[in-house]
């Protein structure tokens, strides 16, 4: 009971932020729905229900990441590349370390980053959308796990970038060079949305991380 009393003071601070970040949001909606459209709302009173879960359900969520997966995270993290890890207990530290004794926070970067973007709602609703549009020539499961490797294998580059200590920009600029060429030579319908799946997987879940 304590611990629960402790959360509240946290979980009104959350509430309030969720809020505020959710406010702007309603008032677009809104806003094009009667002055745009010039339309009456549908089904208001569940519209109003449906914002009030989000505001609670996101609440809720911050306050999880905050209590239980960062830390989780930040201990996983330090633990990985603590030298008795790296070379083993009782060894002594090797005069050069390169980032081949690293190879573990690799595979570990990338499972988290496959198993976040897998589970990302926001990829889920528009892996299913595009499939539905495309009259299921686009699956689900192929997207979202098309999706989920290429982030899986941009964070554990990531983490190979930042061992290394290689400027950011040279990865940056390959980056987007890649994309630009596959731009040219993929198919026109699928180029939309594939630049949309990069936007999506920068949600709720999948950042955190």
């Amino acid at each position: 009971m304590t611990v629960l009393l402790d959360l509240i003071p946290t979980f009104v601070s959350t509430l309030f932020s969720t809020v505020v970040d959710v406010i702007p949001i309603i008032c677009i909606l809104f806003g094009f729905q009667l002055a745009v459209l010039r339309k009456p709302i549908v089904n208001l009173k569940r519209i109003i229900f449906g914002f009030v879960y989000v505001i609670l359900g996101l609440s809720l969520f911050l306050m999880g990441l905050e209590l239980a997966l960062f830390p989780l995270g930040q201990s996983m993290a330090e633990q990985l590349t603590a030298p008795e890890f790296l070379f083993g207990e009782g060894m002594s530290m090797p005069q050069t370390v390169t980032w081949q004794h690293y190879y573990w926070v690799y595979l570990f970067a990338a499972a988290i980053g496959f198993s976040t973007t897998v589970a990302e709602p926001s990829l889920i609703a528009v892996a299913i959308k595009a499939s539905q549009v495309s009259g299921g020539a686009i699956s689900v499961n192929g997207l979202r796990f098309s999706v989920a490797l290429g982030v899986a294998m941009g964070i554990s580059l990531g983490c190979y970038r930042i061992v290394a200590g290689d400027p950011i920009h040279f990865y940056i600029i390959a980056g987007y060079i890649v994309v630009v060429i596959q731009t040219f030579y993929a198919p026109k319908f699928i180029v939309p949305l594939a630049y949309d799946s990069g936007g999506v997987t920068t949600s709720t879940v999948t950042v955190p991380w």
